[in-house]
């Protein structure tokens, strides 16, 4: 007999999914996939609003990365407006984007993931958390809240409250930074770089121990989507877009982020709420790709700041080049945090840091606006059309976790017929294809948010599991 293995719900992940593994006859994976079983509806709602409404509406999308929509929809706005704004006002934004990535890489790494990578993957799920982890590695897990709560207090200080600041506005900031606040950031930034260096050297003695899961973890070739600047270094803010296959050969680059509808396509199928993105030029499902930190360190050339440059390097001779191996977005993120930090720190050191002149103001000045900008978990895209009056007529949302879901579901199956085997599985195994999906750290919340004739499957079952009714509506 076949067999279906349910994982409901995925655990320590932002949101609300679960995992199908159906077995066949022989007990091995025929087929597995991740399902987002939560829908939001923000493109909708927002219709009619005064697009200068939009970045703190859009921030509403997640309480765990606000500042990345923040960012996203206020540049769509500028660009609504068809100004450019302050310099100043521009590294504002940067700075507090920058603290948004360490608090949410710092969430993933320290409070989900790392149960996993210090208990290890078959530790008794009642234990396998940050509670108990606190009890058997204390410095750690106290270095790791430290570092969340710095980049929490950044937003706070730049944006007057942790959770959905309204301080980034269309035209710019709200108000400049003043030399206490610099200062007071500023003079924190060194103890928090020692902080993740310290992970880094105890991190990438872990890799022996994980050398099964580095081969299997989504470890798969793979196209790669994201920003770079004008250099080819490591952007989080503003850049071109660039696109490399899984040998590191360029297939996109050098191209205007507003013209991602050129690059990404959008495909949904029944069976969850998260839509498909895929490259255009390759077609679905065959040009799947991944955008976040794993993806960011394949594309660049360069990180910059000279303790992340260092890593990079050791980062690029794990894969000889492109690193395949989804289980590096651990590492990847590490890295990105110390970039932050670095990146910050010249930031807060620019001459103009404290000018006074931070906003554009003007009204509706174009029928459109494209906001992009990298997110924690990778592009974030925002895309508004507005009417004669500036109110939002249609809204696309692009979320940077739903770029990775092509590239999740086959993780997942990769993970399922690497040690499920004759329809023999225990709690390790079902954490194990947990553990691929915590690698790309999703925050499903944030991703589900099509619009229009979604597709729908709903299956009734009775107590044995059998199914007595189905309901499908087409997309």
């Amino acid at each position: 007999m076949t067999q279906t293995i349910v994982i409901n719900p995925v655990t320590r992940v932002e949101g609300h999914g679960k995992i199908t593994i159906e077995l066949d006859e022989q007990g091995f994976v025929a087929d597995a996939r991740f399902h987002v079983t939560q829908l939001r509806g923000f493109e909708r709602f927002c219709q009619g609003r005064p697009f200068s409404e939009m970045p703190s509406l859009m921030a509403r999308i997640c309480g765990i990365c606000p500042v990345s929509h923040l960012v996203a929809s206020a540049k769509a706005c500028d660009s609504v407006m068809a100004v450019t704004i302050p310099r100043t006002a521009e590294n504002l934004r940067r700075v507090m984007n920058l603290a948004q990535i360490i608090q949410s890489h710092a969430l993933s790494f320290f409070y989900l993931s790392s149960p996993d990578l210090l208990l290890g993957m078959d530790a008794d799920p009642e234990n396998r958390n940050i509670f108990a982890l606190a009890r058997q590695h204390p410095g750690i897990v106290r270095e790791g809240i430290a570092l969340r709560a710095f980049g929490q207090e950044v937003i706070e200080l730049l944006g007057g409250r942790r959770i959905h600041p309204a301080w980034i506005v269309p035209g710019g900031v709200a108000s400049p930074l003043s030399r206490e606040q610099r200062d007071t950031i500023a003079e924190r930034i060194p103890p928090q770089i020692r902080v993740v260096q310290r992970t880094l050297d105890w991190f990438k003695n872990l890799f022996d121990d994980f050398a099964d899961e580095i081969r299997s973890f989504g470890n798969f070739p793979s196209y790669f989507l994201g920003l770079v600047d004008e250099d080819g270094g490591l952007e989080h803010y503003d850049g071109r877009l660039r696109v490399e296959d899984a040998t590191g050969a360029r297939i996109v680059d050098d191209i205007d982020p507003a013209r991602y509808a050129e690059v990404i396509g959008e495909t949904t199928e029944p069976w969850t709420y998260l839509k498909f993105p895929h490259l255009l030029s390759i077609g679905y499902p065959d040009g799947m790709y991944r955008v976040g930190p794993l993806a960011r360190l394949n594309l660049v050339d360069t990180c910059i700041t000279p303790g992340a440059n260092q890593e990079l390097s050791e980062f690029r001779e794990l894969g000889h080049g492109t690193v395949h191996s989804s289980f590096h977005y651990h590492y990847a993120r590490l890295i990105e945090i110390l970039f932050c930090l670095e990146r910050m720190d010249r930031l807060l050191a620019e001459p103009t840091i404290l000018d006074p002149h931070v906003r554009a103001h003007a009204d509706a000045n174009s029928s459109e606006g494209v906001g992009i900008s990298e997110a924690p978990r990778g592009l974030l895209i925002h895309h508004y059309h507005v009417d004669r009056h500036g109110l939002i007529e249609d809204a696309n949302l692009i979320i940077a976790t739903g770029h990775n879901n092509l590239a999740m579901n086959r993780g997942v199956l990769q993970v399922a017929k690497r040690y499920i085997r004759d329809g023999q599985f225990d709690d390790g195994i079902l954490n194990r294809i947990e553990a691929v999906i915590r690698a790309y750290d999703p925050c499903l919340s944030c991703s589900t948010h099509a619009v229009g004739r979604m597709p729908l499957e709903v299956c009734l079952v009775d107590s044995s599991g059998v199914e007595i009714d189905r309901l499908v509506r087409d997309p």
